[in-house]
């Protein structure tokens, strides 16, 4: 390549005396730590390939780095790339997998055995079914660690992302009522407006944990049992059992009463997702986690929520809202991964919300005080006592007792996430998909899209592969925060500060613009884009109100390579918050004031 394109392409070679030098440099050493792709830090076979940002010849320079791209077969396909015409470059290649040895009679139980009744699981076996695959789906909730178990849906439906909404709109709400509702001239029954201002008094509330528990509990149970029929309706065969894997294409099944038995598939798809990681101190298991908090039976009262994740930071807005008394205690920054800029601004919407932070510090000790209260020692030697200690610092694939390594199933050791290629592992007839999967955004519709493609490639013929680029995702903090693409931190280490611009506006949404509770409560927008590239958006943020209803067909557009121009010769809904996006016009460079006017 070098010799066919001398001046674009040189190529310079590090050579080390043996394999054991080689992997004690790129392993033990760390060299592999200094990409940014998740496949680089785990590169652990010769030959690695990389792309400088100079043509340096001397040792290899960490802070030179500018691409990985892998081992033999990764670095062909690049090559291949870089000789294609320009504009076959965005031509989707064929997926190609390895064999996995299926045939029509192949005289195993099922042609696909899936392992997770969650989002991706259910979705990829409807979908083989509907393909005339017959088709069982295992699923065992193993207790959490302080006795809470679920129905059949996954961590989604179950723990996840459908209570976690309802208390977050039940929060909403509530603020609305004391924030906004006295303003539009909505009051108590026999309140009166003020003599001096002409104003409505607040509005106050009060919250039965127990009512909104018992509600959402029952909605979600009623999805379970939906779950089952369709699963029937589809012919979709519904073991509640624990699989573990005996060989290739066996399973050992277990029910709740401790019955064994042995079932055969051509194919398995493991779907099993993850589980909270537990914490990790002296008296860690007095905390619940997030497989808990839904489930409390008793008021949660006054929280201390350990993490500063998207789950802790959720949970910790909604049982403010709800009127208690929350502390998150954060070991570096909020978010880590997500725009930093978006992130800082809601931290410091929730500290003005009512959220209290203890910053830099993680515990050291729990140990129960007063009954069944909390008394929490921090690193910085500070200790408080809460009702409820709520840990999410993060999760863990939930293979332990799979037993993927009778069947060699490659994991990632710092996750035990399944490493593979095209949703296939290492053992060619296991795939994998949702949050178990290594790389894979823990999103539940990423999982259900993904088992339903997967399920068409594997019995209808498709060649067709999951995009796991420009996702849109919202966290559901106190103030929404919505995004596609890459953060602005993200896109500066990718393309270079001189390549990126900014288009930024500060705003007061117009169901906030009457209430004098929410004077400094501005929401915030900014697109980031590639100037040398037709000036293409590589990333969208908005942090506002219904983050995510205004992000979604933002989502559309930057699967289609959406440019800036494109996106402001867009009409605009007026009045909306969505409109902000499709009027930037003031960019970070310029130094000018991004906060917005009127129409």
């Amino acid at each position: 390549m070098s010799i066919l394109f001398p001046n674009r392409l040189r190529v310079v070679e590090h050579e080390f005396e043996d394999r054991s030098k080689f992997r004690e440099w790129l392993v033990d050493d760390g060299f592999r730590s200094n990409f940014m792709e998740t496949d680089g830090k785990g590169h652990a076979t010769s030959p690695l390939v990389w792309i400088s940002k100079t043509q340096s010849e001397g040792g290899p320079d960490p802070a030179d780095i500018e691409k990985y791209l892998g081992g033999h077969d990764a670095t062909l396909d690049w090559c291949r790339e870089f000789m294609q015409p320009a504009e076959m470059r965005n031509v989707k290649a064929e997926p190609v997998m390895v064999d996995d040895g299926h045939s029509a009679d192949h005289g195993y139980d099922y042609d696909l055995i899936v392992i997770g009744g969650g989002s991706g699981g259910m979705a990829a076996a409807k979908e083989a079914a509907l393909h005339g695959a017959k088709v069982a789906l295992c699923d065992f909730v193993k207790p959490s660690p302080q006795g809470t178990t679920w129905g059949l849906g996954g961590t989604c439906v179950n723990v996840g992302c459908i209570p976690k909404k309802l208390f977050h709109i039940g929060a909403t709400l509530r603020e609305s009522v004391h924030a906004d509702a006295n303003f539009f001239g909505i009051s108590s029954v026999g309140a009166k407006p003020d003599d001096m201002m002409g104003q409505l008094p607040a509005i106050e509330t009060e919250t039965h944990w127990d009512v909104a528990k018992s509600n959402i509990q029952n909605y979600i149970r009623g999805l379970n049992f939906k779950y089952r029929v369709r699963l029937r309706e589809k012919s979709v065969n519904y073991l509640n059992k624990l699989a573990t894997f005996k060989d290739a294409h066996t399973v050992e099944v277990k029910d709740k009463k401790g019955v064994v038995s042995e079932i055969t598939a051509s194919r398995f798809l493991v779907a099993v997702g993850g589980r909270p990681t537990p914490l990790d101190c002296e008296g860690g298991d007095l905390a619940i986690s997030s497989d808990d908090v839904f489930f409390l039976n008793k008021d949660p009262g006054k929280t201390l929520c350990v993490g500063a994740s998207y789950i802790s930071l959720e949970c910790a807005g909604f049982l403010a809202g709800l009127g208690k008394d929350v502390t998150c205690a954060v070991r570096s920054i909020l978010l880590r991964g997500f725009d930093r800029e978006c992130s800082e601004r809601i931290g410091n919407y929730m500290k003005a919300h009512g959220v209290n932070f203890k910053m830099q510090v993680t515990p050291k000790k729990l140990e129960k005080v007063d009954g069944d209260r909390i008394k929490v020692t921090f690193s910085d030697g500070t200790d408080d006592v809460y009702d409820t200690v709520l840990a999410a610092v993060g999760r863990t694939a939930d293979t332990a007792k799979l037993g993927l390594e009778a069947v060699n199933v490659e994991t990632n050791p710092k996750n035990r996430k399944i490493v593979t290629k095209l949703e296939q592992s290492s053992c060619p007839n296991i795939y994998a998909v949702g949050d178990v999967m290594d790389g894979c955004p823990e999103l539940t519709p990423v999982a259900i899209q993904a088992g339903v493609i997967l399920a068409r490639r594997l019995f209808a013929g498709s060649k067709e592969a999951m995009d796991y680029i420009n996702v849109c995702t919202t966290v559901f903090t106190p103030i929404e925060y919505s995004c596609v693409g890459l953060s602005e931190e993200d896109a500066i280490e990718k393309f270079g500060e001189d390549r990126i611009e900014v288009f930024h506006r500060e705003f007061v949404p117009l169901e906030w613009s009457l209430s004098q509770a929410r004077h400094d409560s501005n929401s915030f927008t900014k697109i980031v884009v590639d100037k040398q590239d037709e000036e293409r958006v590589v990333g969208i943020h908005y942090v506002g109100p219904n983050a995510g209803e205004v992000m979604q067909g933002f989502g559309v557009s930057m699967k289609n390579r959406l440019t800036y121009s494109q996106l402001v010769e867009t009409v605009g809904i007026h009045p909306t918050s969505a409109e902000e996006i499709v009027t930037l016009s003031i960019t970070k460079s310029s130094g000018e004031d991004a906060a917005a006017g009127g129409c």
